[in-house]
């Protein structure tokens, strides 16, 4: 019984971190998306070429999977020597 007890409570003291964490991690993944938009010249107006699709891939999974999302934005944006936003 004092196992069980111990487990829960710490699950109920973990899981509120790993929520905090996930959101940190779709809000930096939201900036990098944006920053990607607004520095990198892609199709349409701008006559660019288009996106890749790994960042295609990775900007629609920012919200359901930001640590697989992140570094391919990342890596494109240090490929055009974009400075990154701050993280976290």
């Amino acid at each position: 019984m004092k196992l069980i007890t111990t487990a829960l409570v710490s699950t109920v003291l973990v899981l509120p971190n790993l929520a905090i964490a996930q959101s940190a991690d779709s809000r930096y993944c939201e900036a990098l998306s944006s920053m990607y938009e607004s520095y990198i010249e892609t199709a349409g107006d701008k006559g660019g070429s288009a996106k890749p699709v790994e960042v295609v891939i990775a900007i629609d999974k920012c919200k359901s999977d930001p640590a697989s999302s992140i570094p391919v934005l990342e890596k494109q944006l240090k490929a055009a020597r974009l400075s990154l936003p701050p993280r976290g």
